[in-house]
This record gives C-alpha cells, sequence and structure tokens, in this order.
C-alpha cells in the first residue's frame, strides 16, 4: 500500500546488479533503482553511528535547514542555523528539533573519512569524487521538493534510521508546481498531505516511492525531484555523477552560474513580491497544464 497519496509505483530492488543490466536497464533509461547490497561492504556501514560522528566531528560547526516557508529575508539555499555537529546529533536523537543537515561536505573537515568507503567501478560510472554530501534529519522531519542543481545521477546510500523517499521523473514537473527560476516546488504543498483541490495538477503526477533501511542505495536518476522524509531519526550520504548528455550539463552550468545568483538579485530587489510571484506563477503555469 502506497505511503504517499500520490500516483506511485515501488522503485525496482535488486541486491546486486551488472554493469550491463544498470547501464542498459536504468542509467540509459534513467529508471531509479535501490541496490541493497551495494554498500555493505564499507566500513562506514560498520563505524558510521550518531556516536561515532560526535566522536571525530562534535566541534564541527555545521550549517542547518528547516521547512520554514521562504521568504526573501534568505539567499536561495541559504542555511537557517548553525550549530555544533555533537550539539546538533543531542537534539536530533532526543526528537526535539525540525532542523536538517543538508548538501554537507564533512570529509573536509575530516578527511578519514574517506577511508570508510569507496567509489565503485563496476557500473561504468565516473563519479564527482570531491563532493560526497552528508544529511542528517530527526524524526518526522522531511526535505522540501526539489531537483538538484548540477543535474547530477545520484547514489544516495542511507546509514541509520528509516527514509521514506518521494521521486518524480523530469517528465512530471508539468504537473508539481515548479517556481520559476527554480528548482522548487510552491511552498504551499504538503506532499504528505497533499490538497488535490488547492493543487489539483499534482493528482496526474506519476512517480516512484520506497523506504530505505540502513545499508540500502537508492540511484536517483539526474533532474528526478525528490522529496525525503525521516520516519525515524538518521543519516544517508550522497555519491554523484555528471548528467550524461550535454544538454543537461549545461543546464547544470546555468542553474550554478546564473539562476541561483539571478535569484538572489531578485530578493534583494523586490523583497517577497518577488516570491509571491513565483507562487501565483507557479499555480497558473501548472494548472494550464490541465
Amino acid at each position: 500500500m502506497s505511503f504517499f497519496h500520490f500516483d506511485t509505483q515501488a522503485v525496482k530492488r535488486v541486491s546486486s546488479i551488472s554493469k550491463t543490466d544498470f547501464q542498459t536497464d536504468h542509467y540509459q533509461k534513467q529508471r531509479p533503482l535501490v541496490i541493497s547490497d551495494w554498500a555493505k561492504h564499507w566500513s562506514a556501514c560498520e563505524k558510521w553511528s550518531f556516536e561515532y560522528f560526535k566522536q571525530k566531528a562534535g566541534s564541527v560547526e555545521v550549517p542547518l535547514y528547516d521547512n520554514r516557508k521562504v521568504t526573501a529575508k534568505y539567499s536561495y539555499n541559504e542555511p537557517h542555523h548553525h550549530m555544533k555537529l555533537g550539539e546538533y546529533l543531542d537534539l536530533l536523537q532526543q526528537g526535539s528539533t525540525n532542523y536538517r543537515i543538508f548538501l554537507f561536505n564533512l570529509m573536509q573537515q575530516v578527511p578519514e573519512l574517506q577511508n570508510d568507503f569507496d567509489y565503485p567501478k563496476d557500473l561504468g560510472i565516473k563519479f564527482l569524487k570531491k563532493v560526497p554530501f552528508l544529511f542528517f534529519g530527526a524524526e518526522k522531519s522531511s526535505v522540501l521538493m526539489h531537483y538538484d542543481i548540477d543535474f547530477a545521477n545520484i547514489f544516495h546510500v542511507h546509514f541509520a534510521g528509516k527514509k521514506r523517499c518521494l521521486l518524480f521523473p523530469p517528465s512530471e514537473t508539468k504537473y508539481l508546481y515548479k517556481l520559476p527560476n527554480s528548482l522548487k516546488t510552491h511552498d504551499g504543498i504538503d506532499f504528505l498531505q497533499p490538497d488535490f483541490d488547492e493543487f489539483p495538477a499534482l493528482q496526474k503526477a506519476k512517480g516512484y516511492e520506497v523506504t530505505l533501511a540502513p545499508g540500502e542505495t537508492l540511484y536517483m536518476p539526474e533532474g528526478y525531484w525528490h522529496f525525503m522524509y525521516y520516519e525515524t531519526a538518521g543519516f544517508s550520504m550522497s555519491l554523484r555523477a555528471l548528467a550524461r548528455s550535454p544538454i543537461r550539463i549545461g543546464k547544470a552550468a546555468y542553474n550554478i552560474g546564473v539562476m541561483r545568483h539571478t535569484e538572489n538579485l531578485m530578493r534583494k530587489i523586490a523583497g517577497d513580491k518577488w516570491i509571491n510571484w513565483q507562487k501565483q506563477q507557479a499555480i497558473q503555469r501548472t494548472e494550464s497544464n490541465i
């Protein structure tokens, strides 16, 4: 039975997969996949825990995010707070915070962590080895629906807790109330309890869902929309590979070099009027598709 209230199918699961099958059935066709044993030989799967990170990096200051409404007060993807990692992990385990760690490269501060995992060569993927990002979330926290700025092919390795993932391929963008000049959807949408009367186009979107257990790896193809819900406190790491097509590599360069700077400029110039215009346009443009 579906956890999310959308038209979804389960992500295919395998314990392992050959390079040929991965390339043919998933990478070339851009279909998500869970590989349950892909990372289980890593020492990280044995060593990494909340206590281990507190010991190794408890004094490192980390950026934190929550799900407050978007306003012009913050720059695009600007953290909402900073805290020592050890203090944050205490709050996370107590269930007394909505803050999340998002896209954080802890290996820059603690290089020895890089010895705890590797970049598999058996799938024919060339990884971007300088950006192994970590993600932490407390029980019942969630990550806003978005797609990644660099259009990367992502291998999302889950280490602790229970995480539910809702995915939509790029073809469904027309139904998701995407904000202009943004990688996010209208922030009035609750993807756990969607209001189809207020946002009727959502009913047409067809996607995937999966629940990740520790040790499992989710392959998310480039440009996939994803909403992550931490059913229990947990953490994951994403390894990234470049987009397949030159067109998407060009879009990634535009997003990084132009889009986010334009967004920050418009927030400075127009303030919340710009944010409100984006939301209005998201509704008008999406509902013109139905």
